[in-house]
C-alpha cells in the first residue's frame, strides 16, 4: 500500500511530480461566487489539488478562487482537460491556451484528455506531449481510457501517460484496469467516488460507517486511497468539504478493503467511454 499521511501527501507521478492524493473536484460547480467560494474553502481547509475541465464552465470562478485563498498558486496543483469538441493537434493548442486565459495562469500541474474520442485523441495526446515539453504543464494525462484505448494511445506516444482518471467506486473497481495502469505507471484516479450519491443507500456502507465511527463518504474516500487511487470528491459546501478531507485518523482492515473490492458488479452511473461519442 502506498504511503497515507495527511491532507497533503502526494503520490510520485513516473516522472517524478508529486501529486496530492485527495483533491477538490468542481465538476457541476457554478462559476462564480459557488466555486471561488469553494475552491478558497478547500484551499484554506488544506487542499492542495483543484480539479476542473473545460466543458465544467467554471475555470474562471476556479482561478478566483486560488487567487483569493490564502495559498499560493506554486502550491496548488492545479488540473484541466480538454473537451471532445476541441480535440485534434491544432485545436487541443488553442483549447489549452484558452483554459490557460480563463484560469489566469501560465501553466497546468497536469492536463487530461476528457475522453478517448475515436479518430482524434492520437493527434490530441501528440498536443500535450508538445504542451508537455515546452514546459507548459508538469504532468499529462488522460481520463475515461480503458484498457483497450491505453493499449492503441501507447503504440504511437512518445510519453506514456502520467494519470488516468476513470469512474472508480466499489461497484466499479476494474481492477484488471487497476492493475494494467500500475503495470504502466499509470496513476490510477478516481471521479464519481460516492457512486453519484447511491454509496449511501447500500447497508454495508452503514455498517462500515458505524464500526469506524465516520461517515459513508469518508468510509469510501479512505479507500479508494488505500487502494492506491487519487481521489477528487466534489462538494461546494464548505462543512461537507472540509469532512470529506477528515481521513487520517484511521484505516481500514485489510479485510474491509477486501469486502469493498467484492461489491464490484461492473456497474456504471457514468457514461461508458465505449459509447460515449459527444
Amino acid at each position: 500500500m502506498k504511503k497515507i499521511t495527511d491532507l497533503q501527501g502526494t503520490f510520485e507521478l513516473h516522472n517524478g511530480v508529486q501529486m496530492p492524493y485527495f483533491g477538490l473536484g468542481v465538476y457541476l460547480s457554478k462559476d462564480g461566487n459557488e466555486v471561488i467560494h469553494a475552491v478558497k474553502d478547500a484551499l484554506n481547509h488544506g487542499y492542495r489539488h483543484i480539479d476542473t475541465a473545460a466543458i465544467y464552465n467554471n475555470e474562471e470562478g476556479v482561478g478566483t478562487g486560488i487567487r483569493e485563498s490564502n495559498v499560493d498558486r506554486k502550491d496548488v496543483f492545479l488540473v484541466s482537460k480538454v473537451w471532445n469538441t476541441d480535440q485534434g493537434y491544432d485545436s487541443t493548442l488553442k483549447a489549452f491556451d484558452a483554459s490557460l486565459n480563463r484560469l489566469g495562469t501560465d501553466y497546468l500541474d497536469l492536463y487530461l484528455v476528457h475522453w478517448p474520442k475515436e479518430g482524434l485523441y492520437k493527434d490530441t495526446w501528440r498536443a500535450l506531449e508538445k504542451l508537455y515539453k515546452e514546459k507548459r504543464i508538469r504532468a499529462i494525462g488522460v481520463s475515461n481510457f480503458l484498457r483497450h484505448h491505453l493499449e492503441d494511445l501507447l503504440t504511437s506516444a512518445e510519453i506514456v501517460p502520467m494519470v488516468n482518471q476513470m469512474e472508480f467506486h466499489p461497484y466499479l473497481v476494474q481492477q484488471g484496469l487497476l492493475d494494467f495502469c500500475a503495470e504502466k505507471g499509470i496513476q490510477y484516479e478516481a471521479w464519481s467516488p460516492l457512486m453519484q450519491g447511491n454509496i449511501f443507500d447500500l447497508d454495508i456502507m452503514k455498517d462500515l460507517a458505524a464500526k469506524y465511527n465516520k461517515t459513508i463518504a469518508q468510509i469510501v474516500l479512505r479507500w479508494d486511497l488505500q487502494k492506491g487511487v487519487v481521489t477528487i470528491p466534489k462538494s461546494s459546501k464548505k462543512n461537507r468539504i472540509i469532512a470529506n478531507a477528515d481521513l487520517f485518523d484511521f484505516e481500514l482492515s485489510k479485510e474491509d478493503v477486501q469486502l469493498l473490492d467484492g461489491l464490484d458488479r461492473g456497474k456504471r452511473f457514468g457514461p461508458d467511454p465505449d459509447n460515449f461519442d459527444f
